[in-house]
């Protein structure tokens, strides 16, 4: 099973090339793309030094930098792709646990859950802010009251299936990426599965819930999201996809 993994960074060059030399170092990924989202500071080269291939996407938007580095990855498709953040908040350790769902045929959708990882004692205190905790638990709580799906956690640590990516037809270029993903899939009916993951304070400032303005308009996007969506009815077919790639070898 090739995998990619998906790294929205911007102005993260204290912490980017640690995070994608630890991804490289678990041995399961065929190549990681950072999507440099307007960065001020040497985030690119450092992530390019570390072995990842860089994509720039000057517009500001976590989603948009989603985006730009799934059009890398299209260009030779993986059968999972997974994404980080480029912080370290996240223990690219936890890889193998979010792939493994899907490797045994149980899941399209992984997300790595802080909140589960909490309860389990692994969430370093004070790296899950109280505003980040009660914005996912409400989003949560409104996903599963339309659509009857249970998540814990809008976790950006997670992984999909190629061709379940592909059906979702992600659009958000914003804060709204993660739950647009959760939700679409909701939508879809795809099997989705959630898995405890550790959680680390993130190196630097946050640009989201490290401010308040940060925090309203995430926390904004997020229910417009959810109740946009809520009233649409199923996805519809997926598309077709061109073969996924034979190799795992890291593109040069």
């Amino acid at each position: 099973m090739t995998v990619s993994v998906v790294i929205p960074a911007r102005d993260e060059e204290a912490s980017v090339g640690t995070v994608v030399r630890e991804i490289l170092a678990t041995g399961r990924v065929a190549e990681v793309v950072v999507a440099d989202n307007g960065s001020r500071d040497g985030t690119a080269e450092r992530a390019r030094a570390a072995g990842a291939t860089v994509v720039s996407e000057p517009r500001a938007g976590y989603g948009r930098a989603c985006l730009a580095g799934l059009a890398e990855v299209a260009r030779r498709p993986p059968d999972v792709v997974a994404f980080v953040d480029a912080d370290r908040s996240d223990d690219p350790a936890d890889l193998a646990a979010i792939l493994a769902p899907i490797e045994r045929g149980q899941a399209d959708l992984v997300i790595g859950s802080r909140v589960l990882g909490q309860r389990a004692g692994r969430v370093e205190p004070g790296a899950l802010l109280p505003q980040a905790r009660w914005g996912n638990a409400l989003a949560v709580a409104l996903v599963r009251a339309r659509w009857g799906v249970r998540f814990t956690d809008l976790g950006p640590f997670r992984a999909v299936r190629w061709d379940a990516l592909a059906r979702l037809g992600m659009r958000d270029e914003t804060f709204g990426w993660t739950v647009e993903m959760q939700v679409r899939a909701a939508r879809a009916g795809l099997r989705t599965a959630e898995v405890p993951v550790a959680y680390r304070r993130r190196v630097g400032r946050s640009k989201i819930t490290g401010t308040v303005s940060g925090t309203v308009r995430a926390g904004t996007a997020i229910l417009w999201t959810v109740g946009v969506h809520a009233v649409r009815g199923p996805l519809p077919p997926a598309p077709r996809l061109p073969p996924t790639r034979d190799t795992e070898s890291p593109r040069q």
